[in-house]
């Protein structure tokens, strides 16, 4: 059977611990630096926590090195995962090739997103230097993820939601250019949430003032079938910058998803990891942070991409604003909602567009459909509203948390002179034999002895739920006291040996000198190939395209002569604070450039 990943995103250890009992199957976590998001970094300390409760579960945990390295840094490049693979890490989600250099990282190295894996050449490249998993480009369609897969003896991840770059991973250089702030060090400024103009050759304005590069979020919670008969094993959530609740939201749910999945399909597949998630919040992802959802590139066919109106959370569309009225301290509003059933609570966030621009008002108190507020510029009778905040959701998932647990069978046997022999069996395989002796007397009521002994040690225990798979006792039972059988129970669950990854490198890797200043021995596959100096690391402006993409803003406008039939536009620029961009089109190719003017 294939184990399936759901591989979750954590920007520290309590965000993971929640995606965990969740039901992650993974989690993906920066260490003290080189983790491509400046933001998210952890203390190694941290990550030896969480690796410790993740292991409970048979849950792996990824350290991300996937920033560009400096050439004075590889030392402390090195030191750092050293230190995290001794912490008890999974594997290292890499994007410099010279880190498959280190013969002492003996955890499996993943090829990052950043590497820009979206041909089977590309693909090939990195199996080849004996990486344990690529991770794709998130703009590829199913058949090139289906013909990627056929290519490559690696695991293949995919991402399946959260936020898109629309530009190719890792070769964005548009913050840099801008603001000196490089994407490749982890400092991305969003450029391409920012609002711009778009003018002709003659500077005519021909829109105003929107987010033109802003792509809505991925969402393929109903293709995780399609993906993982592609040849996908790891499922990848983005957001390593999210709070706990969207973590736990989206993970819940893609984790019911991939359950569904494994219930259908018993005999292929099944979770990378175990322990049965239980109880709860029911998940929701409409309902947590997203900016419209997109499949993207998936089906291999243009569609609407584009949250222009809304490069920040519009959130779950409510419906429309029935009247406006003043009231004391504010405004009266009215919602005519677009389902039946919809509820308003105290403290939900709200958002519309008025003109270029999103606005937002937070309803100071609720009463059915009727919300008032403190005045706000625009809103008025028509204006679509959507719910950026769910405050009874939200209360709902903090008050209401999954619990996880480790299934065990107990294999009871009752010996002469009351020596009883407990064998514990995990879901995962791990076994122990746990003995007790008990000098009591015999018990006058067998039934009764026997329903109070699979009752209390049918219970759980920490991580562990307990059941009694059988029991044999040819003579008599002991007359045993809930609270001996409870101390008895504790002790099993404490002798249950640790489970262990197992997960060093099985897959040798070649072609890659160390860390010294040499050069790749590869094809030169990658937006990174070493020079003979080996200063691959310092991130650099060069006269390349800032962003090349499968974003068509002209398409996206009405604006395509190939797929729309409209009229020739001439060149086309992107201005934002004075600062002017050229855009190119490459319909053969049918992509879309960012470039210095």
């Amino acid at each position: 059977m294939v184990p399936l990943e759901l591989l979750a995103p954590a920007r520290d250890k309590t965000v993971g611990i929640a995606a965990i009992d969740c039901g992650a199957d993974a989690v993906y976590i920066a260490g003290p630096g080189w983790g491509n998001r400046y933001a998210a970094s952890n203390s190694l300390e941290d990550i030896r926590e969480l690796c410790g409760y993740a292991h409970r579960f048979g849950v792996r945990i990824y350290l991300t090195v996937n920033t560009l390295i400096n050439d004075d840094e590889w030392d402390s490049v090195h030191s750092m995962m050293l230190d995290a693979q001794d912490a008890g890490v999974d594997a290292f989600i890499f994007r410099e090739e010279r880190l498959l250099g280190f013969k002492d990282i003996v955890v499996p190295m993943h090829a990052s997103t950043q590497c820009s894996i979206r041909t089977v050449e590309a693909a090939k490249h990195f199996d080849a230097l004996g990486c344990e998993r690529i991770i794709l480009e998130r703009g590829l369609s199913m058949d090139e993820v289906r013909a990627i897969c056929a290519a490559v003896s690696c695991e293949v991840e995919f991402f399946v939601h959260g936020a898109l770059c629309v530009c190719y991973s890792g070769e964005c250089r548009l913050s840099e250019y801008l603001d000196g702030r490089s994407a490749d060090r982890g400092e991305c400024i969003q450029a391409c949430r920012s609002l711009y103009d778009l003018t002709d050759a003659s500077g005519k304005v021909l829109v105003r003032n929107k987010a033109l590069l802003s792509l809505r979020d991925f969402k393929l919670l109903d293709r995780l079938g399609d993906l993982a008969a592609a040849g996908v094993c790891s499922f990848k959530i983005e957001g390593r910058l999210k709070n706990a609740s969207y973590v736990q939201n989206v993970v819940r749910e893609y984790s019911q998803a991939l359950d569904a999945l494994v219930a259908k399909h018993p005999l292929e597949y099944r979770r990378a990891s175990f322990g049965r998630v239980t109880g709860g919040f029911s998940p929701n992802s409409d309902k947590t942070f997203n900016r419209g959802y997109t499949t993207w590139w998936l089906d291999g066919k243009r569609d609407s991409w584009s949250s222009m109106d809304a490069p920040k959370s519009m959130g779950e569309y409510i419906g429309e604003v029935a009247s406006v009225k003043p009231a004391e301290g504010g405004l009266r509003v009215v919602i005519k909602p677009h389902k039946a059933g919809t509820l308003l609570s105290n403290g939900d966030g709200f958002a519309f567009v008025a003109g270029s621009s999103v606005r937002g008002f937070r309803a100071d108190k609720a009463d059915g459909l009727t919300v008032f507020c403190k005045s706000v510029d625009g809103l008025r009778p028509g204006v679509r509203v959507y719910r950026n905040l769910d405050a009874a959701f939200e209360r709902e998932i903090e008050s209401h948390p999954p619990q996880r647990y480790v299934r065990v069978d107990l294999d009871v046997t009752v010996k002469g002179a009351f020596v009883i022999d407990i064998k514990a069996t995990t879901e995962d395989g791990r076994t122990v034999v746990s003995s007790f002796s008990a000098d009591v007397e015999k018990a006058q009521n067998r039934e009764r002895a026997q329903a109070m002994l699979e009752g209390q040690l049918g219970k759980r225990s920490g991580e562990y739920e307990f059941a009694v798979r059988s029991l044999t006792a040819p003579g008599a039972l002991p007359l045993l006291s809930a609270g001996t059988i409870n101390s008895m129970r504790r002790c099993v669950a404490s002798d249950i040996p640790l489970w262990h990854s197992g997960c060093a490198s099985s897959r040798e890797q070649t072609g890659i000198e160390t860390a010294d200043g040499a050069e790749v021995a590869s094809d030169g596959i990658g937006p990174y190939e070493l020079t003979a100096e080996g200063t691959s690391a310092q991130s650099t402006v060069t006269k390349d395209p800032l962003m090349r993409t499968k974003y068509c803003i002209k398409y996206e406008l009405g604006l395509c002569s190939r797929h729309q039939g409209a009229a020739p536009t001439g060149p086309l620029f992107l201005v934002n604070n004075g600062r002017r961009l050229a855009l190119g089109f490459d319909c053969a190719a049918c992509e879309m450039t960012v470039n210095r003017t």
